[in-house]
């Protein structure tokens, strides 16, 4: 099956400018990957082989207490990067599990693969440095929200942020992800 990389190309370029000979080089590393709703990116003890890039779907990344009960972590959508990189980068085992809520589109690359890409085009080591970047100032973020904002606010936060998630996503994940109950996102959503 033929990918169309035109996606990829425009998702790269929002960071760093690329001819065709060097995004033709950088797309070799890349592996499209076409996974169906409720399949499984990474699964929770499996070795963690590729960052995968989001170019249509949905997909969470969670853990579950002892209990069964479901933490999500992230969402990842259009145009955004994925995996449990605790695992990608030490090639351990995964900690938690990613799945796709929807059928989903990602383009997959291997630790090796990136380190050659960055090698080669040192204008892809800036990408990941930017989108790292970015990526830790929005961890950082949920982090504080988590630790000093209402559940009101941060269901607030999350509304204005992402609206078209809550269209895209079940109350009840919304709420794992705010760390709040389901009981409790009804009540914040009805004010």
């Amino acid at each position: 099956m033929m990918y169309d990389s035109s996606a990829l190309r425009a998702h790269l370029e929002q960071v760093v400018q690329l001819d065709d000979v060097a995004f033709q080089g950088i797309a070799q590393h890349f592996q499209p990957k076409k996974l169906r709703k409720q399949q499984f990116l990474v699964s929770k003890g499996d070795r963690v082989f590729n960052d995968h890039w989001v170019e249509k779907g949905l997909a969470k990344a969670y853990i579950l207490d002892q209990k069964g009960k479901e933490y999500i972590l992230q969402f990842a959508y259009e145009d955004w990067w994925i995996t449990d990189y605790k695992a990608y980068f030490s090639q351990a085992v995964a900690e938690m599990w990613i799945e796709c809520l929807e059928p989903t589109t990602v383009w997959c690359l291997s630790l090796e693969h990136r380190g050659q890409v960055c090698r080669e085009w040192h204008t892809m080591a800036n990408f990941f440095r930017i989108k790292s970047n970015r990526g830790y100032v929005a961890l950082q973020q949920r982090i504080l929200s988590l630790l000093q904002d209402t559940a009101q606010e941060r269901y607030d936060k999350l509304l204005q942020k992402y609206p078209t998630l809550f269209q895209r996503v079940s109350k009840t994940q919304i709420a794992a992800y705010l760390g709040v109950s389901r009981e409790t996102l009804s009540w914040l959503s009805n004010k």
